[in-house]
């Protein structure tokens, strides 16, 4: 009778904990407050980030500059180009929608215009557009473009306190991040850093 009782408390506490887990995953999987601004020719969106480790390192890369890169049209469905550096990918299995950002590779960008269902590491999603927006965005059929990607200006962090120092760095929406910065601008124990 002991041990059934501590075997059934076991095998509560495991449920509650996979319950717990997988709620964590649901919602490493959605969207995060961070936003990037994506520019071709002389339009500009912006996107929302997931939260995961490939756009943690996407963060941190264009804190130090903007990312520029070619695309090209592949499949009907996509504009995608290779970003000159690699990312950590967290691969699954997805069917895109148009406006879609997905890692490719490690190291391709894809802007989807249209479905397409494999393997990929979802980044985020160009904000409020339809389908015909981001196929005239892209230049959907119309050739290469210079895509250029950027921390978005948005109503960020203007100013910053803190009431004891923790030791934590933080972009200006406030996402932490993992490590400092080499350059840009940022948060540190309460105070904005400029490099």
């Amino acid at each position: 009778m002991k041990q059934s009782l501590t075997t059934r408390l076991l095998v509560a506490v495991m449920a509650l904990l996979t319950i717990s887990c997988s709620n964590d995953k649901v919602q490493a999987q959605t969207s995060s407050d961070m936003k990037i601004n994506i520019t071709i020719g002389d339009q500009t969106r912006t996107a929302t980030l997931v939260s995961n480790s490939s756009t943690e390192a996407l963060v941190a890369a264009l804190q130090e500059a903007p990312i520029a890169y070619e695309a090209h049209d592949y499949g009907n469905f996509e504009k995608v180009g290779d970003l000159g550096r690699s990312f950590p990918q967290n691969n699954t299995s997805i069917t895109t929608e148009p406006g879609d950002l997905i890692l490719y590779q490690g190291n391709n960008l894809c802007i989807y215009y249209d479905t397409n269902s494999w393997n990929f590491t979802r980044l985020g999603r160009i904000d409020n557009a339809t389908q015909s927006d981001i196929k005239q965005f892209v230049r959907a059929g119309q050739g290469n473009v210079t895509v250029t990607l950027s921390i978005a200006d948005a109503a960020g962090i203007k100013s910053a306190s803190a009431e004891k120092k923790n030791g934590k760095t933080y972009a200006m929406n406030g996402i932490e991040l993992k490590q400092e910065p080499t350059k840009g601008v940022y948060i540190k124990d309460g105070k904005k850093i400029i490099k």
